[in-house]
């Protein structure tokens, strides 16, 4: 089994289905990683309900899940050598905080603790349109070394449901972070319409 130490946080932003995905994606990926800590806003669990038609139930994943004002947290610390971190959704005001380096919580906190420790932060944002505030944000923590990946899907592998248009951004964002996994490639025959 892989070392790999994940932290997974759910932003506030609309796009719940990122996250679903996400979670069914690191579940199939179980021989890579660790151990995997997530972190939820309280908007989160409100979108995960309104967006997903069902109220997010933690006992239903193999993860370690920590709230939000629990700096005790491993991966509030550097020492415990967490080495991803992904936020999906990731909204703009996270975004915001991030950049500032204003750690009011343990998502903020995890991910400027990625930063310092010069270890893998990806911000999947999910704002549209964007501000030269917004832009200049995303500068900051790209100089930073985080990598921002907005939620934008493609189409050329012609999915066919919601789930499989999230996937598309997902399986990008997981291929960003070091998985190994099966996905429609560039130049790979989209599948028969």
């Amino acid at each position: 089994m892989s070392q790999r130490k994940l932290v997974v946080a759910v932003g506030g932003a609309s796009g719940a289905i990122y996250a679903q995905v996400l979670f069914e994606k690191l579940v199939s990926l179980r021989d890579q990683w660790q151990t995997i800590g997530v972190v939820m806003s309280r908007n989160a669990h409100y979108n995960w309900q309104q967006e997903l038609g069902m109220p997010f139930q933690a006992h239903d994943w193999p993860f370690d899940f920590f709230q939000n004002n629990q700096f005790e947290a491993p991966f509030a610390s550097g020492s415990a050598r967490y080495d991803t971190m992904i936020i999906c959704p990731c909204s703009a005001g996270l975004m915001g905080r991030i950049a500032a380096g204003t750690s009011i919580d343990l998502t903020s906190r995890a991910a400027d603790v990625m930063l310092k420790e010069r270890r893998k932060l990806i911000l999947v944002l999910r704002e549209t349109p964007l501000s030269l505030i917004h832009i200049r944000n995303m500068e900051h923590i790209t100089l930073a070394g985080g990598i921002i990946c907005p939620a934008i899907p493609s189409f050329y592998s012609h999915p066919a449901s919601p789930k499989e248009l999230a996937a598309t951004v997902v399986d990008r964002v997981l291929d960003l972070a070091g998985f190994t996994l099966q996905t429609f490639r560039w130049g790979d025959s989209p599948p028969p319409t």
